[in-house]
């Protein structure tokens, strides 16, 4: 008996070749890119597609720029849309609560002039206007004249609008810690610094300009 079932075993080889020719077969559909110093290979994704086109129908040109500007862009996009859907939970939008943390982390009563935030948001003075007045609207900052310019309106968070801030900010970090989980901190320390050094070359350097 125990020989029948040994001689029953080559029956059963064709099928197991078969599964591992298709394994080989799917792990070739998905090359992989080695990592930094060939270690930690990256799989393919779309960008890798676009730059292979562009490779394949213009041949004379570098398309590598393409490919770190490429993902740099498609990952703000991750950054945007979830950023909205935080903020959209405090019935906010991001370009809102920038001027709410702004002047939060202002210190002290918590309240800026116009130009100063205006410069912190980088943004027409039409744009910082609009936000202002949708948060009056809503209770969470106020105007007021300046006391030493009469030409000046300061802009000061309500009690409402520090208790948001302050409400919000710990579930907004951890929001912004999912969407970079998949980085270790020395990846983190890295891309932080190489971040750091496009802005400085492009004369980002400074808080208010």
């Amino acid at each position: 008996m125990a020989k029948s079932v040994h001689q029953g075993q080559p029956e059963h080889q064709p099928e197991q070749e078969s599964k591992h020719q298709q394994n080989q077969s799917t792990h070739q559909a998905h090359p992989t890119h080695p990592g930094p110093g060939g270690q930690s290979p990256h799989h393919r994704d779309a960008v890798d597609d676009i730059v292979d086109q562009w490779r394949r129908e213009r041949p004379e040109l570098d398309p590598t720029p393409m490919a770190l500007v490429g993902r740099i862009n498609r990952f703000q996009n991750h950054i945007a849309v979830s950023l909205r859907e935080f903020f959209a939970l405090h019935n906010l939008d991001f370009s809102e609560f920038d001027v709410l943390a702004t002047l939060r982390r202002s210190g002290g009563p918590c309240e800026l002039s116009a130009g100063a935030l205006l410069k912190s948001a980088m943004v027409t003075s039409g744009a910082i206007t609009n936000r202002v007045d949708r948060l009056s609207a809503k209770g969470l900052v106020e105007r007021r004249p300046s006391p030493t310019d009469r030409r000046a309106v300061l802009i000061r968070l309500t009690p409402a609008g520090r208790s948001l801030v302050d409400g919000i900010l710990q579930d907004h970090i951890a929001n912004e810690e999912d969407l970079i989980g998949a980085l270790s901190a020395e990846e983190r320390e890295q891309l932080d610094g190489l971040l750091r050094k496009l802005l400085a070359a492009r004369g980002d350097t400074t808080l208010f300009g």
